[in-house]
Order: C-alpha cells, then structure tokens, then sequence
C-alpha cells in the first residue's frame, strides 16, 4: 500500500475546505496513515461468506407484546387532578398563541 505524502494531506484538506497549518499537516500524514492501514487489514479480513451486518451481536427486541389489560377509566384517572377538560389533565397555558 502507497504511504500518503504531505502533499496528498494538503489536497485532502483542500478538499475538505479544512485550513492546516504546517505542523498539523504533518500530525495527519501519521495519523491517516495508521487509518488507511486499519482499513486495508479489514479489508484483508472480510470474505465473500461472511456476510455484511450492523452489529456483532445478534439484536432481539425485549419488548412485550402490547396487549389491552385492565386499567383505570378516564373518570378514575382524573379523579385526583387539579382540573380536568374534555376527559384530559387540563394545566395552564405556557406558550401563547401567535
């Protein structure tokens, strides 16, 4: 694999519309290098049998099944508020219209 030079830091970056200075040129020729490595070695590692996924772990949702179950009418679950409108909480307006 080709080593980056500093001048192809400097196109990168004129790509990117991202000002350099010198001494930051020369930290990123290092530091993209050590990038464009690690990728090459996945590269290296990944086979047509594997196939492509988001996560290693296989993802299982944990959720229950939404089942209608008993519970409060609208009479009860009021009961205990300050105010109530149309069968719903009523609270004080915080936002004015406009």
């Amino acid at each position: 694999m080709s080593s980056l030079s500093r001048d192809d830091v400097a196109h990168l970056a004129g790509l990117a519309r991202i000002d350099l200075s010198d001494a930051e040129l020369d930290k990123m020729v290092g530091e993209l290098g050590v990038i464009l490595e690690s990728v090459a070695k996945v590269q290296e590692v990944a086979a047509d049998d594997i196939p492509p996924m988001s996560h290693p772990m296989p993802l299982t949702n944990v959720t229950r099944p939404d089942e209608v179950r008993p519970s409060l009418s609208a009479d009860e679950a009021l009961a205990g508020a300050p105010a109530s409108e149309l069968q719903r909480f009523s609270v004080p307006r915080i936002l004015a219209e406009d």
